[in-house]
């Protein structure tokens, strides 16, 4: 955001708003776009094969408990909430455009221009 508000040439005096200087230079909000990352290795891991590494170490089960209080948020947990939020499921995941067009958000900043 720093560079964004030196860019508009803001001083801290004015108290301009990140999401309009966000909005003002076409930027997509930043937790869209590590939702949007976050899906893309996910998708990623789901079209490998079965005896693939990434594969394996997504379904690696541990023996033992996990520890007493608030449980660690786990990388599927994320993977999980990520889904909901953009409303997809992991099975669509084998349709590589579908699932690389719902998951990108639009950043007008790196859009080509088409002349």
């Amino acid at each position: 955001m720093k560079m964004l508000s030196w860019m508009a040439d803001t001083t801290p005096i004015e108290r301009s708003c990140n999401q309009d200087i966000r909005q003002r230079f076409g930027v997509a909000p930043i937790p869209g776009k590590l939702c949007g990352a976050h899906l893309r290795r996910l998708g990623h891991m789901l079209c490998a094969h079965n005896d693939s590494v990434r594969r394996i170490g997504s379904s690696f089960m541990v023996t033992g408990e996990r520890s007493k209080g608030r449980k660690k948020q786990r990388w599927m947990d994320t993977m999980h909430a990520d889904l909901k939020t953009f409303s997809m499921h992991a099975d669509q995941a084998h349709d590589r455009t579908k699932w690389r067009h719902r998951i990108s958000t639009e950043d007008s900043a790196t859009k080509r221009d088409k002349r």
